[in-house]
């Protein structure tokens, strides 16, 4: 039995090689090294990381990632915004150190005679504002909440400066509506693609981690408690590319290293799907990161800095949803993939011939008789009769 040129014959513990030599440099090479660093692990995407073959307890983390955020969306439900419930929403600029969110509700419901809805801070330094929300005013309620406003924090707050704006709720079933038909239509153009790039298999285990993305994103949202506005929708399916490129390229290497895995026995396809996620592990990572450090520059520049609300909602949701589109990529889409593949009688029967043919190697290793070398001539002492015996190289002649 021969071994990969990247690996020590004393520490070669997962390659199983055909009978014929594979040629040098092709995939079934890589030998899975535990003993290097973890950054050299992960650089060098051997297969160290065993992934497909722990996909038991992904799924079970998984599925309590659902179960969190499913109870959190049926128990905390969305704070929507004006957008979708409709409303009156009132900006007070922060022109003084009196003028709080705290003060700035105590007024609102003096004038008013009840609570308002959502009372909130947006912004920093001169740009700051109090943001407040409430039911549909009518021009009177208006009018009232505003020389209140005045009246408390003038004359450095006047009643010119406080903006009143109202919202239809139409707009917002609009959106909603067109968002539910752009997802539907997006589903559709992904599983139709996947299975014709690749297979009906890839296609499956694609949709669940679409499923997967959206759910989880929608339940950080929904323990966050922010609100829900046109920017989320529009930050949601922006993550749904996202994810579905992070999925394909994965999907693209398992293909490449399972093209003929089926025509060999030294390794199944769970293992070479492994490798394909090992491959791709770095690319993964590097790409969720420069993507990450632009969303938080702009959370940090536009939201704190710039006083830029409407970004907050915007920025979180796109920060959520590459985090969680590469962890399903990795750790969900691929290994249902081989638990997808795994069905098949094909693969099943591939997968017995691999492990019958280790298990006929190590009985053969095991059984083989020890060959002992003969201990080497010692040197022999110059007498009379070890002369005798040292041949003298000339030929025997019969008679």
């Amino acid at each position: 039995m021969t071994t990969p040129d990247n690996q020590n014959p004393d520490t070669a513990d997962t390659a199983v090689l055909d009978d014929a030599t594979p040629s040098q440099g092709t995939d079934a090479d890589f030998v899975a090294d535990t003993k290097r660093s973890f950054f050299s692990r992960l650089y060098t995407g051997t297969g160290a990381f065993e992934i497909v073959g722990k996909r038991k307890m992904w799924y079970i983390v998984t599925g309590v990632l659902l179960l969190i955020c499913v109870a959190s969306i049926a128990i905390r439900g969305f704070t929507f915004g004006i957008d979708f419930e409709g409303g009156t929403q009132m900006s007070v600029p922060v022109v003084s150190s009196e003028i709080t969110a705290d003060s700035v509700e105590t007024v609102v419901t003096d004038a008013l005679g009840k609570e308002p809805e959502s009372v909130q801070t947006a912004g920093a330094g001169s740009s700051a504002t109090v943001q407040v929300r409430t039911e549909t005013l009518d021009l009177q309620q208006a009018e009232a909440v505003t020389r209140a406003l005045a009246a408390e924090f003038g004359p450095e707050l006047s009643a010119a400066e406080v903006s009143i704006s109202d919202v239809s709720s139409t707009w917002g079933r609009e959106i909603t509506e067109k968002m539910v038909i752009a997802l539907i239509v997006f589903l559709v153009i992904v599983f139709v693609y996947i299975a014709v790039r690749f297979d009906r298999e890839m296609s499956v285990a694609a949709l669940v981690s679409l499923f997967f993305d959206i759910v989880a994103t929608a339940g950080v949202y929904s323990l966050v408690g922010w609100e829900v506005t046109p920017a989320t929708v529009i930050g949601l399916l922006t993550i749904l590319g996202f994810s579905i490129y992070d999925t394909v390229v994965v999907f693209d290497k398992v293909a490449e290293n399972t093209r003929s895995v089926l025509q060999t026995t030294r390794r199944t396809y769970a293992e070479q799907a492994n490798l394909a996620i090992n491959q791709t592990l770095m690319r993964s990572i590097n790409t969720t990161v420069i993507s990450v450090l632009p969303i938080i520059a702009l959370m940090v520049v536009a939201v704190w800095l710039l006083g830029v609300g409407t970004l907050k909602d915007l920025g979180l949701i796109q920060l959520v949803g590459v985090v969680v589109g590469t962890y399903s990529s990795v750790f969900l889409a691929a290994p249902l993939l081989v638990t997808l593949k795994e069905r098949r009688e094909d693969v099943k029967r591939h997968t017995t011939r691999v492990v019958n043919r280790r298990a006929g190697i190590e009985t053969s290793e095991r059984d083989r008789p020890v060959r002992h070398r003969r201990p080497a001539r010692a040197a022999v002492a110059d007498t009379d009769d070890t002369e005798a015996k040292v041949p003298t190289g000339k030929r025997r002649r019969n008679r």
